[in-house]
């Protein structure tokens, strides 16, 4: 098994809810996935005790944003001189990993020298402490056979890599919209495989709200997240599981089967992903998503109408 480094940058402990479900999450990367090293990242209050609980080295440096939010580029950089790992993965403070995870880099390693490895969350209502039993995973994976709920193609919750890889990473902050996506892009764009792991690792993300936000709003209506998607390359460089050009098959990695569908896709990327071109991506959006871009015009024409309006009656004040 290779040698592999989970790393994190937790919220701060001081909510109950968050903290039990940050615990958990912990406590399932030492007790399920196996001999790993983990990393906390940021001096987020508890995170020190956090870390110590667990064993994990407690890394608190980190740059952050004019609103305190760590910063992306700064979370990698800091995990990865901390550890000689071969083998890196970011996770949310909210997921719970299994052992199912290391036997999946296992698997990509043997055959792709680089690679993203990602997949497909389950969302499950947790509302108690875990209790880490001699049964291993085994009561979780029961659990979320019954209750869990298998999230869409949007949300992407950890990303396992070689080192070598994402040595450079815009100021994306954490925990905002639009940091994961630009992870997709990135190696779509360097073509670097990347995994679809969903069919082969189980990982649990415990359901939670907003409270922990500014004004408890969810985190892809933050202004942040606005700012993310611009250092991401716009609109047009979202990229979800959908854009996976690989799959963790039973045997190992394999080609991500071709649909007409698929088809449409990729050369709708091509613009964005081998031309670089922002302008061709739009026009390429245009033509592949009339219906789209027409309701995305018109939300774009209402809204400068409208400040102008609300301009003009405030200089007639």
């Amino acid at each position: 098994m290779p040698r592999l480094a989970i790393f994190t940058a937790p919220k701060p402990f001081t909510d109950a809810d968050v903290a039990r479900i940050q615990h958990n999450a912990l406590r399932s990367w030492r007790a399920w996935v196996g001999d790993v090293e983990i990393l906390v990242v940021g001096d987020e209050p508890g995170a020190e005790e956090a870390a110590r609980g667990v064993g994990a080295t407690f890394l608190p440096d980190v740059r952050r944003n004019a609103k305190g939010t760590p910063l992306i580029s700064s979370i990698f950089e800091v995990a990865r001189a901390a550890t000689d790992a071969p083998y890196l993965v970011y996770a949310n403070a909210d997921i719970l990993l299994t052992r199912d995870l290391s036997a999946a880099i296992d698997d990509t390693r043997a055959r792709l020298p680089l690679f993203l490895l990602v997949g497909r969350r389950w969302d499950l209502r947790v509302l108690d402490e875990l209790v880490f039993g001699a049964d291993g995973d085994e009561s979780l994976r029961r659990r979320v056979r019954l209750e869990g709920r298998l999230h869409g193609p949007t949300g992407s919750d950890y990303f396992a890599f070689p080192r070598g890889l994402f040595t450079s990473i815009p100021d994306l902050a954490v925990g905002r919209a639009g940091w994961d996506n630009w992870m997709l892009f990135e190696a779509r764009r360097r073509r670097w495989p990347i995994v679809d792991a969903t069919d082969r690792v189980l990982v649990v993300h415990q359901d939670h709200d907003y409270r922990h936000l500014p004004g408890g709003q969810p985190h892809y209506r933050l202004p942040e997240s606005d700012e993310n998607v611009r250092l991401a390359g716009g609109r047009r460089a979202i990229l979800t599981l959908a854009d996976a050009d690989w799959m963790l098959a039973a045997n190992g990695p394999v080609p991500r089967r071709w649909s007409f569908q698929r088809l449409l896709r990729e050369i709708e990327l091509v613009p964005l992903l081998r031309i670089g071109s922002p302008a061709l991506a739009a026009l390429a959006h245009t033509v592949f998503h009339p219906l789209r871009a027409w309701g995305e015009l018109r939300g774009w024409l209402a809204y400068k109408l409208g400040s102008r309006s609300a301009a003009s009656a405030g200089g007639r004040k």
